[in-house]
């Protein structure tokens, strides 16, 4: 497949492979890595802008004249944002909290272009799992597919665990392929 001219600010292989779906391979792969730490006060909504804003900014720093896509994906639970969990104890928190409930994934995209002019969108999926049984639970834990992502990875074992999907399903895994393709064409990369 051939590539094409934007540089990628994330070493995520789910957002890349999202990507490559619509065939969109980007020239390059530059991950941001930044601080993610929210700040106080900080609503869901602008954390996860604020984040695909700030990978894509600091990563057209280091390209000048490069068009530059960020994305950032969050599991928010009432007004609170779920981090990566570190250790399988945090993860079984985690699951207990999203057991039986509505949830929703935000993710920001963030496309700068050439001339340095930035463009970004918000998609918002609410998600309804099922109530998992501690058994269900310590499995999905033991089986570690959540680690490295934020809550779960929705293209994984739990996917056999939620009732409803209202939004975009990429977004969920980590890009929303809709919104991601008009910011790029938008970008010029075609």
């Amino acid at each position: 497949m051939a590539e094409k001219n934007f540089i990628l600010a994330s070493g995520s292989v789910p957002r890349r492979q999202l990507l490559e779906q619509i065939g969109y391979t980007p020239k390059q792969i530059d991950p941001a890595d930044i601080d993610e730490t929210t700040r106080k006060f900080e609503t869901p909504t602008a954390y996860v802008k604020r984040m695909a804003v700030e990978k894509a900014s600091v990563v057209a720093a280091r390209h000048p004249g490069e068009v530059v896509l960020a994305c950032d994906t969050v599991v928010v639970v009432g007004n609170k944002v779920l981090h990566k969990s570190q250790t399988p104890e945090e993860q079984t928190a985690v699951m207990e909290l999203l057991s039986g409930k509505a949830h929703r994934v935000l993710s920001a995209v963030c496309v700068i272009d050439a001339s340095g002019r930035r463009a970004l969108r918000c998609v918002a999926t609410r998600i309804v799992m099922k109530k998992l049984t501690p058994a269900e639970i310590r499995a999905y834990v033991a089986g570690r597919e959540w680690v490295g992502c934020c809550g779960y990875k929705i293209e994984g074992e739990l996917a056999g665990y939620v009732r409803k999907i209202i939004g975009s399903y990429s977004g969920v895994v980590g890009l929303p392929l809709y919104e991601t393709k008009n910011l790029l064409d938008g970008a010029g990369v075609k």
